[in-house]
This record gives C-alpha cells, sequence and structure tokens, in this order.
C-alpha cells in the first residue's frame, strides 16, 4: 500500500495573499483571505444577534418561566381549597358556634352585678372574710369589656383553693391572677387578687368604639 502524501501548505504564499489584500477590489482575493472574512462576519453578526436579541429574549424567557412556576403554584393552592371548601365551612361554622357559646358567657350590662354577687358569695360561702373589694375602671375592647376587681380575702388554705375553684366553675366567665398570699393570724392566709369580669357591649356601645375606631384610623392618616 502506498503512503498517502498530503499536499504541502505554502505558509509563505498564504502571507503574501493577506499582506497583498486590496480592499477595492475583493473579487480578485484569494480563497483564505476570502473564508477568513467570511468566518469574521459570520462571528461578529452571531455576536451581535446574542448581545442585541437573543440575550434579551433568554432574559425575558427566564422571567417567563419564572411567572409560570409561580402561576402553577398558586392553581395549586386555589385547587387545594377549591377540594377543601366544604371542610373550610364546617370549619367556619365551628368557630361560629364556638364563639356565639363562648359570647353567652360573657354576661350584659344588667347582669354585671349579679356576677359581681355570684362572686361575693363564692367567697362567703367557703367562709372567707373580704377586707378589700374594690372594683376599678372598666376597658373596653373590640366588642367586649373588662372589669377587675381587687380582692383581699383570708382564710384557711383550702378554702382559699376552693374559693378559687368555684369562680372557675361560675357560668360566666371569671379570671383570677396577680395572686399574692402570705400568713395571717391564727394560721389563717391572706390573698390579694385580681379577678377580672368580662361583659359584652351592646348594640349603642359597639356602635360608639367602631365610631372612635374608625376616627382613630383616619386621624393616623393624615
Amino acid at each position: 500500500m502506498k503512503d498517502i502524501q498530503l499536499p504541502k501548505i505554502d505558509l509563505s504564499r498564504i502571507g503574501d495573499d493577506f499582506r497583498n489584500l486590496d480592499p477595492k477590489d475583493v473579487g480578485n482575493w484569494a480563497i483564505l483571505p476570502k473564508l477568513a472574512v467570511l468566518l469574521g462576519l459570520l462571528i461578529a453578526a452571531v455576536a451581535a444577534g446574542w448581545w442585541f436579541l437573543w440575550e434579551p429574549l433568554m432574559v425575558e424567557l427566564e422571567q417567563k418561566r419564572a411567572e409560570e412556576q409561580t402561576l402553577k403554584e398558586q392553581w395549586l393552592q386555589k385547587k387545594g381549597e377549591a377540594v377543601n371548601l366544604e371542610q373550610y365551612q364546617q370549619q367556619l361554622s365551628d368557630i361560629d358556634r364556638s364563639f356565639g357559646a363562648l359570647l353567652k358567657q360573657l354576661p350584659n350590662k344588667a347582669e354585671m352585678e349579679s356576677l359581681l354577687v355570684d362572686i361575693s358569695q363564692a367567697g362567703l360561702s367557703r367562709g372567707l372574710q373580704f377586707e378589700i373589694w374594690r372594683p376599678g375602671s372598666e376597658a373596653v375592647k373590640d366588642f367586649y369589656a373588662e372589669l377587675p376587681i381587687t380582692l383581699r380575702v383570708t382564710g384557711g388554705y383550702h378554702d382559699l383553693g376552693s374559693f378559687a375553684g368555684d369562680v372557675a366553675k361560675l357560668s360566666r366567665i371569671v379570671t383570677i391572677g396577680s395572686i399574692g398570699i402570705e400568713s395571717g393570724k391564727d394560721g389563717l392566709l391572706k390573698m390579694d387578687a385580681v379577678a377580672t369580669t368580662y361583659r359584652y357591649l351592646d348594640e349603642e356601645e359597639l356602635a360608639r368604639v367602631k365610631r372612635e375606631k374608625a376616627e382613630r384610623e383616619k386621624g393616623n392618616k393624615k
């Protein structure tokens, strides 16, 4: 088998072809300079297309992909909410019933006096002596009002515990906090505490609270 001989490349001639280029007579250029110029123009065209056209399109494509992902997540969330809508409605109904039951445990303004009597009777029935019974200022909230009562009662250890239990069992909501106990005479104990009772606001009070809230929000926007 004969060896295949590659054609020899005349580098000197190629150099002369590039050195002797006549910009005014491109048609008579040698093949290699023509190919080099065409390759350079192609590279420049590709670079210009990337810079001015393709890169902005790629950025926009990435943005659209991100938006697509966000929309998919929102769709899945809405789908889940739609599938569980009946369950959510049932939960909302249960919450409304629970809230209504709690609201019924709040006395109105006319029933507050009887509630205070019930608290006092709970202590007297356990043989406690009230040294201090001082209702404080009523604090109005969104739909209810709090009335703190500062107490100081004297009695035995078990009687004080039973009194706190009896208050917790009242049909109306009463909380006892800020408790402090110290020794008294004859082995008795003195308990300082704050009993807080709650009542719901009537329609006139609710309207006033909403009106005052709206006025405060309007003032804050100025």
